[in-house]
């Protein structure tokens, strides 16, 4: 059944009132109308009509500032914000449950995967409804019911193949909420006949089913914030997050939020996103993935920083090395917790080859706690354990290394954080990018956006990667290990001869069944277009009901 639209007043001002219309395209069933009654859509309207609007204009702003960058003024840090990045001031406190970090782990929002997650050896759980998950209309309302069934203790799960039951253990892991980008959409729903920000529909309903009960239990309405680029949009979510506690007469600070710094832009600006959540931030982290997607595609223009095949651009690559210890002395000097990122590997089911896995995660685990992170992300319960002793042994008694100030460090300067990486760009990784982001983009139109590929488990930004790689490689005209130069021709031919391979790797039935032509034509279109498109869920998204 279709939800009737929803006829909302809210006020501007003491003097003047504004009406806006609610609209819910999308089939709601019952058990998905019983997250999304009617309190709730006022919630939501109010809040777009309130904030939508300026997402606009911050997207807007995003693409002035691509251009000056392309047109040779790269970034730095803000002159006109000089005094809160010299100032002495901290954000304003961190719950009790928020105080121990050390490792967590994140995936989407499926009801197994979120008991799995939160029964894991783990600290926290972010339940994502961004870079890992597809976000289908009845694939994101089901995420909601999980989450308010988890937050209130109820959730189970019994396998339909084998009748397998899952269920909460005694003391679950703390629950947050990574909600969409602001340049996501939630088409099957309107605000005044315009299709609204997926941000403000996965922030609103998590907050309205959820605070209660998590005050009640004395945790919080706790949200990571991605893909921010400027202050001006941590601004944004600060007046959100205020809106929302004043509208259900709470406390300020009562939402708590970690930021990723995943963008290159944003980066340079970490005082400054710290400074205007400090009544609501707790900490950010190093979305290392998307960063590395977003030196790509914030330097797309500049030939002497293409990067090499993505297996060689490692946290210990100087220009990823100076973000992790530029974010961690920024953080500390704040109060504000410095999160490390993510082992993407799988446990192998060979001995010898969970070895090697193992090991990779511990070096690369050694190498964020020694930097000064407070914790750390993992993408697969098998991987807590190992990543848990790293900071067992590098914690001792404490709980985090808000002690750890980095006040030796010399100052890190635009320089570094923008140095080129040195690493061959080969065929072989080449083609291994095809591969993956062909299998990648097959499963997220198809609904899936977590998934395990070649011993990874990957998300959005594993796609982005291998797509914006090659689109670089072509625009500057690179030459292979192999001695041919990557052109879209190249790339075409490279494409044909992969997507035979995928087909005989996943097999006719899965071939056939799945929407592998879709992505490849996709795959072609976003690789060999003239400009870069800024995210393949954009695009990605049409596909999806």
């Amino acid at each position: 059944m279709l939800a009737q639209p929803t006829k909302t007043t809210s006020q501007k001002n003491k003097n003047t009132q504004t009406e806006g219309m609610l609209e819910v395209t999308g089939r709601l069933s019952p058990e998905h109308q019983a997250i999304f009654p009617l309190e709730a859509q006022t919630f939501l309207s109010l809040l777009c009509e309130k904030f939508a609007p300026q997402i606009d204009e911050l997207l807007i702003t995003r693409e002035v500032k691509q251009a000056q960058i392309d047109s040779g003024q790269l970034p730095d840090f803000l002159k006109d914000t000089q005094d809160i990045r010299e100032g002495s001031w901290k954000i304003q406190g961190i719950p009790s449950d928020l105080q121990d970090r050390r490792v967590e782990i994140t995936g989407p929002t499926d009801r197994k995967m979120v008991i799995n997650a939160l029964n894991a050896n783990v600290k926290v759980f972010m339940a994502d409804f961004e870079d890992s998950m597809s976000p289908a209309w009845n694939k994101v309302l089901d995420g909601q019911v999980n989450l308010r069934d988890a937050v209130n203790g109820t959730i189970d799960y019994t396998n339909p193949s084998n009748g397998k039951q899952y269920q909460l253990a005694e003391d679950p892991a703390v629950l947050i909420c990574r909600v969409r980008g602001l340049h996501l959409k939630e088409k099957h729903v309107t605000f005044n006949g315009q299709i609204i920000p997926g941000a403000l529909f996965d922030f609103a309903l998590y907050f309205y089913n959820n605070y209660v009960a998590l005050l009640k239990k004395g945790s919080g309405p706790y949200f990571y914030i991605p893909k921010l680029q400027s202050h001006q949009e941590a601004k944004w979510w600060s007046d959100v997050f205020h809106f929302t506690e004043d509208y259900f007469g709470l406390d300020t600070g009562t939402i708590k939020a970690t930021v990723l710094i995943e963008t290159l832009p944003a980066v340079f600006e970490m005082d400054e996103i710290l400074f205007s959540l400090k009544e609501h931030i707790v900490g950010l982290n190093c979305g290392r993935w998307d960063y590395i997607f977003s030196y790509i595609k914030t330097l797309r223009k500049y030939p002497d920083r293409v990067l090499p095949d993505r297996q060689v651009v490692t946290m210990d690559k100087p220009f990823l090395n100076a973000y992790s210890r530029l974010l961690v002395s920024t953080c500390h000097k704040r109060g504000a917790f410095a999160m490390g990122g993510m082992a993407a590997f799988i446990p192998a089911k060979d001995p010898q080859t969970n070895q090697q896995v193992l090991d990779k995660v511990h070096n690369d685990k050694s190498l964020e706690a020694n930097n000064g992170h407070d914790g750390t992300w993992v993408a697969h319960p098998g991987l807590a354990d190992t990543a848990l002793s790293v900071f067992n042994e590098k914690l001792g008694e404490r709980t985090n290394q808000l002690d750890v100030s980095r006040n030796q460090d010399a100052p890190i300067s635009a320089v570094e954080l923008l140095a080129p990486c040195d690493g061959e760009i080969t065929e072989q990784g080449m083609r291994h990018n095809i591969r993956v982001a062909l299998q990648y983009i097959e499963a997220w139109i198809s609904g899936n956006g977590c998934v395990p590929i070649y011993g990874l488990m990957e998300d959005a930004a594993t796609a982005e990667i291998s797509r914006a790689s090659i689109w670089q490689w072509i625009q500057h005209q690179k030459t292979l290990d192999n001695g041919s130069v990557v052109t879209k021709s190249l790339f075409e031919q490279y494409l044909s001869e992969e997507f035979i391979a995928v087909k005989e790797e996943v097999g006719e039935e899965r071939f056939l069944s799945g929407r592998f032509e879709e992505a490849a034509q996709l795959m072609a279109e976003l690789t060999t277009s003239d400009e870069l498109t800024n995210f393949l869920t954009v695009p990605g998204y049409d596909f999806l009901e």
